[in-house]
């Protein structure tokens, strides 16, 4: 095969991991370092780091392409989604499921460096990933199946770094979950007028005309969970000052939703890279400056 045809395939392959959108890595990636600072006492293991920084990229990608493979048959009919690799026939189906098996062996490679504790949550997080592209066919609610598949790290990361899963680590999963409702509740307000017409489901059909009432809620619950964690942990005001941000940035999505613009709702969407930055920062610093 010519060397500018393999170029242009693993291209393809990107473009179907979204590697050339990262916002979903770094949705991820937040609340599994939160996990790694609080579990590590600021400080977590290098080799630790390591495995689930790229687990984090590696089944973020993985998801991807399960989801593009789950969804071939509806994303041509949806404005944002039509020109996706397997909906615009530039990969086959065949092709992704290739991609998807390589990329959660080398995940779960990458996990057999961890503790036997590790390994066994590791099927539970595959498990979710595997099964949340079909919940949208059945549920309203896939955006909680998607916080649980996102969340599922973060007590994987305590059981990577402490070799336990305490109390911390679910208060900071039980976070993760409100947060991808918020998010992802935004996200598919971008995508709602399609999804009525097509049959997919989602909380921004749900929810209707008190879609933005319960962003906020769902972001308040998040937060109000980060505040429980932060006492659980020991955090000081560093943190808290964080978690102040992060409140800032989800009344400045309120704010964006308003009208229910779909680039407007896909803007505030893209904000909550900033949400979890805040926290993370936050907490990074406090165990930086604190005791």
């Amino acid at each position: 095969m010519p060397v500018t045809r393999i170029a242009e395939r693993l291209g393809e392959y990107a473009r179907l991991m979204r590697l050339d959108r990262p916002i979903g890595i770094f949705l991820l990636l937040w609340p599994t370092l939160w996990a790694l600072w609080f579990a590590g006492d600021g400080a977590p293991d290098a080799l630790v780091l390591f495995v689930f920084v790229a687990g984090v990229v590696l089944m973020r990608s993985a998801g991807c392409v399960i989801n593009d493979y789950a969804d071939r048959d509806f994303d041509p009919h949806v404005a944002r989604t039509r020109d996706r690799s397997i909906a615009a026939g530039r990969v086959s189906p065949r092709e992704a499921l290739v991609l998807f098996a390589v990329l959660s062996l080398a995940a779960f490679g990458l996990v057999l460096l961890m503790n036997p504790l590790t390994v066994a949550l590791s099927f539970g997080g595959a498990l979710l990933a595997v099964i949340y592209p079909f919940t949208k066919r059945h549920t309203h609610l896939p955006q909680a199946w998607l916080g649980a598949a996102f969340g599922w790290g973060v007590p994987m990361a305590f059981a990577a770094q402490t070799g336990t899963v305490p109390a911390l680590a679910w208060v900071l999963f039980a976070a993760t979950v409100f947060w991808a409702l918020a998010y992802d509740t935004e996200y598919a307000m971008v995508d709602r007028d399609d999804d009525v017409r097509i049959g997919v489901k989602s909380t921004a059909i749900l929810f209707g005309r008190w879609d933005r009432l319960w962003v906020q809620l769902f972001h308040a619950a998040t937060l109000i969970l980060l505040v429980w964690a932060g006492m659980l942990g020991g955090r000081g005001w560093v943190y808290f000052l964080g978690l102040i941000a992060a409140a800032t940035l989800a009344e400045y999505q309120q704010w964006l939703i308003h009208g229910r613009d779909r680039d407007a709702c896909f803007r505030a969407f893209l904000s909550n890279n900033w949400f979890g930055l805040a926290v993370f920062a936050g907490l990074a610093v406090d165990y930086w400056v604190g005791p």
